[in-house]
C-alpha cells in the first residue's frame, strides 16, 4: 500500500518528486470527457518510468488471440481500446539539453494535482539541468466536457539562472503502440499528415477495423502575458506532425504556449470530411481561447458535482476517496453516445482492453440512475439492446437454438473476444447482470415502456439461453447447470454455482413477468415482439416457469449454509486471517492447481446474489452466510469489498462495512492491490458510491418507493449525498441521531425512513 498521495477534500496531490511512482500517478492523474481520455503523462520528454496513453472511445483494434491451446469456440481477437495520437507533445532544448526530468541534475518543488472539482490538471516544478541551468515548469490542461473531442494546455517555462535561445517543439504523434499488444505490432496506419501556420494534423487508421481518426493542434505563444508571432519550422514524417520555433530567453521572464488539439474519429464523422471537420472543430476551439474555455469546463463540472457529490465531515482520507471515484465515473461516461460503454479501466489505461464487461451492469447503472439525467443509464441498457443480435449470434457458436442470447464476457462491437475457456465458456452468469439491470432499471424509474421499446426482447432472448443451458437431473429431480465459473473466479469449471443457478431462475421469472405486463399493459408491443422473435408462448413459458420452480440450489442443511457451488465444503476450510502476509495476493504467488484446491474466495459469490436479491433472505440467513463467506474472501478483485460493505450494514456491523469502504474508495489511491500503474478501476468505483448510499445509508427501492435506514460511521462528523429519483433531487444529510432530508425540487415526494412513510414538500426540509 502506498502512502506518497496527500489527503485533501477535492484534489488527488503529489508533493514531491517519486519517479519510481509515476505510472501509478500517471493513472490516477487521468482525464477525460466520455469521448477521449488522457493518462497524466508530462508534455515534456521524460525517459523514465511511464506509460504514454492517449485513447478515443469507440475506436479499437481486433488483437489477434494469442493462446497456447486453441479450442473450438474460442475468439479469434482480443479487442483493444487503442493508445491513440500523443497529443499534449510540447519538448524543449536549451542550447543542446533536451529538458527530460529523468536525465536532470536534480527536481524541487515538485508538485502535480488533480483538482476534482473543475476537472484539470496542475503541474509545477523547479529543475536543474546537468549544464546547472535552472528553470520553472508549470502546466495546466484538460479534457473539455464542453467540447468533448478536444482538449487543451497552457504549458509556461521561466528561465531561472540563465539567459539563452530555448527551441520548442509542438507536435501530435501517432506512431504509438499499446503496451499489452499481444503481438508488440503497431495496430495505426498512416494517411495524411501535415503541418503549416500554427497548427498540424494527422490523420491516421486501424488496421483491420479501419476507424479513422484525425487529430489537430494548433497553438499561441505568449511572452510576459502578450501573445507573440514565431518563426516556425514544420517538421513532417509518417504519422506526426510537429512545429519548431526558437525565441530568446531572458531569466525571470515567463514564456506561456497554449497548446489546443482535438480528436475526431470516424465514429461520428464520414471519412472523406474527417480532415475537414477536425480544422472546423480546431478553429472553434481555439477562437474560444483558453480561459473560455476553462470557464466553461467549470460550470459543466460544477453541474455534475450539484447532482452526484458525497461529502463527509471528518475524515479526509475518506472524503478523498470518495470524490475520486465519482470524478472518474463522471469524466469517463456521459450517457451522450449509446454506442459507449464503460471499461473497466477507463480512460486511465490499457489492461483489460477498455471492453465492456458485467460490471456495469452490476456496479455502474445504479449510480448514473441516481446521480444523473435517466436517459444515461438509459443509454447503456441500450447499448446491450443494440448487441441483441449479436448475443444471439455468440450463443449460436455454442450450439443454442431459436434466439436465444448468450451476451459477452468482454466485448466493443457484441461480438464475445474474450479467450479464457473457463470464463469465455463457463462465465455465464454475466448474462444475468444484463437482465437485472433492466428489472434495476424499471424499478428506480418506473419507465416500464423501455420494455416494450427494447427490454423485453433482450430478457426474452435471455430467458431463452437459460432455459437451454439446464438440465434435468433424475438424482436430484431438478434441473442442473453444469460446468460454470461464477463470480469467484478461484474456482474454474464447477457444477451448480449457487448464484449461476438462483440467478437463471430468477431470470426465467423476470421473463415471464414481463410477458404478463406487456400483455396487460401493451398488448399490441406483445403481438408485435412475439411474432417478431417466433415465441411460442405456451410451450416456453411453461418449460420456463417449470425450470424455475424446479432449479436445483446447493445447501447444507447442517450448517444451514447456502453453498457456492456442490462439494464447496469437502474443501480443506482455512481462514483468510490465517493466510501469511507473505502469501498475498494468491494469484501472484500461488499455483493456479493450489488456488483451485483451495476455499479461497478471489470475489462476492454467494454474497453478489444475496445483495442483489436482498428481500428473498431474512436477516439471519444474510448474517449467517456473510461471516462464513467473508472470513474466506481474499477480495483480490476490486469488485468484492463493495458487496461486503453493503451486506455488513444490512446485519449492522458497520465496523466491517467501514473496513471494507475504506478498501474500496482508496483502492487505487493507496494502490491497495499494487496494480494502478496499469490503470485505475473504474467499473469497480461506483460499488464506493453504493458502499455509501445503499451502506451505511441503506437505500433500497420497494414497489416504487425509496427507502433509506441512515447510519453514521463513528469514524464520521456527518455525511451528505444527492438521489435524483422520479425527478426529483433530494439532498440527505445524516447526522448523529438524527437525518435532514432537502426537497430540491418542485413536486412533492413520499419516502420510507427507518421504515416510517413521510411526505416532503416541494424545496422543503425534512428533519427526523
Amino acid at each position: 500500500m502506498k502512502n506518497y498521495i496527500k489527503h485533501d477534500p477535492w484534489s488527488v496531490i503529489e508533493e514531491g518528486w517519486h519517479p519510481e511512482e509515476n505510472k501509478i500517478t500517471e493513472s490516477l492523474m487521468s482525464l477525460g470527457n466520455g469521448r477521449m481520455g488522457q493518462r497524466g503523462n508530462f508534455e515534456e520528454q521524460f525517459s523514465g518510468n511511464t506509460l504514454l496513453g492517449n485513447y478515443v472511445a469507440g475506436v479499437y483494434y481486433p488483437d489477434k488471440t494469442r493462446v497456447g491451446w486453441w479450442k473450438n469456440g474460442y475468439p479469434e481477437y482480443f479487442a483493444k481500446v487503442l493508445n491513440a495520437c500523443h497529443w499534449i507533445g510540447i519538448h524543449i532544448k536549451i542550447g543542446e539539453e533536451e529538458v527530460d526530468l529523468n536525465q536532470a541534475k536534480s527536481i524541487t518543488e515538485f508538485r502535480r494535482v488533480l483538482n476534482m472539482q473543475d476537472g484539470t490538471l496542475f503541474r509545477t516544478c523547479h529543475v536543474t539541468l546537468k549544464s546547472g541551468k535552472q528553470l520553472k515548469l508549470e502546466s495546466l490542461r484538460f479534457c473539455s466536457m464542453a467540447d468533448d473531442e478536444s482538449g487543451a494546455i497552457k504549458y509556461s517555462i521561466t528561465p531561472l539562472n540563465f539567459d539563452e535561445i530555448i527551441r520548442f517543439t509542438v507536435f501530435i504523434d501517432a506512431d504509438v503502440k499499446n503496451e499489452d499488444s499481444n503481438y508488440d505490432e503497431k495496430f495505426w496506419d498512416g494517411i495524411h499528415q501535415e503541418a503549416q501556420g500554427n497548427s498540424g494534423f494527422v490523420t491516421v487508421s486501424t488496421k483491420k477495423t479501419e476507424f479513422q481518426v484525425c487529430t489537430g493542434f494548433d497553438f499561441v505563444f505568449h511572452q510576459n502575458g502578450e501573445e507573440t508571432k514565431v518563426e516556425v519550422e514544420p517538421v513532417v514524417k509518417e504519422k506526426y506532425a510537429g512545429l519548431l520555433f526558437n525565441f530568446d530567453a531572458k531569466r525571470n521572464n515567463t514564456y506561456t504556449l497554449y497548446k489546443y488539439a482535438v480528436n475526431l474519429s470516424s465514429l461520428n464523422y464520414k471519412k472523406e470530411n474527417l480532415l475537414n471537420e477536425t480544422k472546423k472543430y480546431l478553429k472553434t476551439i481555439s477562437g474560444k481561447g483558453f480561459s473560455l474555455m476553462l470557464r466553461e469546463q467549470q460550470q459543466l463540472w460544477a453541474q455534475k458535482w450539484s447532482t452526484s457529490d458525497i461529502t463527509i465531515e471528518g475524515d479526509i482520507s475518506a472524503q478523498q476517496g470518495i470524490r475520486f471515484n465519482i470524478f472518474q465515473l463522471n469524466q469517463t461516461y456521459t450517457g451522450k453516445d449509446a454506442r459507449l460503454n464503460i471499461g473497466p479501466k477507463g480512460f486511465t489505461g490499457e489492461k483489460y482492453g477498455g471492453s465492456t464487461y458485467w460490471d456495469t451492469e452490476a456496479y455502474c447503472i445504479p449510480f448514473y440512475l441516481a446521480t444523473a439525467p435517466q436517459k444515461v443509464a438509459r443509454q447503456l441498457l441500450y447499448y446491450r439492446y443494440n448487441q441483441l443480435d449479436k448475443a444471439i449470434e455468440n450463443a449460436q457458436k455454442l450450439g443454442f437454438i431459436k434466439g436465444a442470447a448468450l451476451y459477452p464476457m468482454v466485448t466493443m462491437n457484441g461480438e464475445e473476444c474474450h479467450n479464457e475457456w473457463e470464463i469465455t465458456f463457463e462465465e455465464i452468469h454475466r448474462n444475468g447482470a444484463i437482465a437485472y439491470a433492466i428489472y434495476n432499471y424499471t424499478q428506480y424509474t418506473s419507465d416500464y415502456s423501455y420494455l416494450a421499446e427494447a427490454g423485453a426482447e433482450v430478457v426474452f432472448g435471455i430467458a431463452r439461453f437459460w432455459a437451454q443451458r439446464v438440465n434435468w437431473s433424475n438424482e436430484k429431480n431438478k434441473y442442473v447447470m453444469l460446468g460454470v465459473t461464477g463470480p469467484n473466479e478461484y474456482e474454474n469449471n464447477v457444477n451448480n454455482n449457487w448464484y449461476t443457478n438462483y440467478l437463471a431462475a430468477w431470470c426465467l421469472n423476470f421473463g415471464l413477468e414481463v410477458i404478463q405486463y406487456l400483455k396487460n399493459n401493451t398488448p399490441e408491443d406483445y403481438l408485435r415482439i412475439s411474432k417478431k422473435i417466433k415465441l411460442e408462448e405456451i410451450s416456453e413459458t411453461e418449460q420456463w416457469q417449470h425450470i424455475a420452480s424446479n432449479m436445483y440450489l446447493p445447501f447444507d442443511a447442517h450448517s444451514e449454509l447456502i453453498l457456492q457451488q456442490e462439494g464447496y465444503l469437502d474443501k480443506e476450510q482455512i481462514l483468510v486471517k490465517d493466510l501469511p502476509e507473505s502469501q498475498r495476493p494468491l494469484n501472484q504467488k500461488w499455483s493456479w492447481d493450489r488456488i483451485l484446491r483451495s476455499c479461497f474466495i478471489k470475489q462476492a459469490d454467494v454474497l453478489q446474489g444475496i445483495y442483489f436479491f436482498e428481500e428473498d433472505f431474512d436477516l439471519d440467513t444474510i448474517e449467517r452466510n456473510f461471516r462464513f463467506y467473508e472470513e474466506r474472501t481474499v477480495h483480490e478483485s476490486s469488485l468484492s469489498p463493495c458487496v461486503h460493505s453493503i451486506l455488513a450494514a444490512k446485519i449492522g456491523d458497520f465496523n466491517k462495512a467501514y473496513e471494507m469502504y475504506l478498501r474500496t474508495s482508496r483502492l487505487d489511491l493507496d494502490d491497495y492491490n499494487n496494480d494502478t500503474e496499469d490503470g485505475c478501476h473504474i467499473t469497480s468505483m461506483a460499488g464506493t458510491w453504493l458502499s455509501i448510499v445503499q451502506g451505511f445509508a441503506g437505500m433500497r427501492i420497494v414497489n416504487g418507493k425509496m427507502h433509506f435506514s441512515p447510519h453514521l460511521p463513528s469514524q464520521w462528523q456527518q455525511y451528505s449525498f444527492k438521489i435524483t429519483f422520479h425527478d426529483t433531487l433530494l439532498t440527505f444529510t445524516i447526522h448523529s441521531g438524527k437525518t435532514e432530508i432537502h426537497n430540491q425540487s418542485e413536486k412533492v415526494i413520499r419516502l420510507c425512513i427507518n421504515q416510517m412513510d413521510y411526505e416532503i414538500q416541494a424545496n422543503s426540509t425534512l428533519l427526523v
